[in-house]
């Protein structure tokens, strides 16, 4: 059985004990959280309108780390003009334990 949830204004396909890399929690490391399903896919699917009444995503946050950094580089030719910007952005990563269905 598989889910689709809803986070960060983003939508992942899970699975049971699945372990996914989402947008920042804010949640400590050890604590669980539970998503808004939108749609239980297996052998019967469910799909809400928009969310699936009854049914719950719930995992497990198991670390906070940050993706590699992203150069943002602009520059005008002859103009002795350029400029350089970094950005590293923050990630969750989440263990799913378990898919309740209605």
């Amino acid at each position: 059985m598989f889910a689709v949830i809803k986070t960060g204004g983003k939508q992942y396909r899970v699975a049971a004990d699945e372990v996914i890399t989402l947008g920042k929690i804010e949640a400590e490391a050890g604590a669980t959280v539970t998503f808004p399903v939108l749609m239980l896919g297996g052998e019967a699917p469910k799909v809400g309108a928009p969310l699936v009444d009854g049914a719950s995503v719930t995992g497990e946050v198991v670390r906070h780390t940050r993706g590699d950094k992203v150069i943002a580089f602009k520059k005008r030719r002859r103009q002795n003009s350029r400029r350089k910007i970094g950005h590293r952005q923050d990630f969750t990563v989440v263990r799913i334990t378990s898919i309740i269905g209605a």
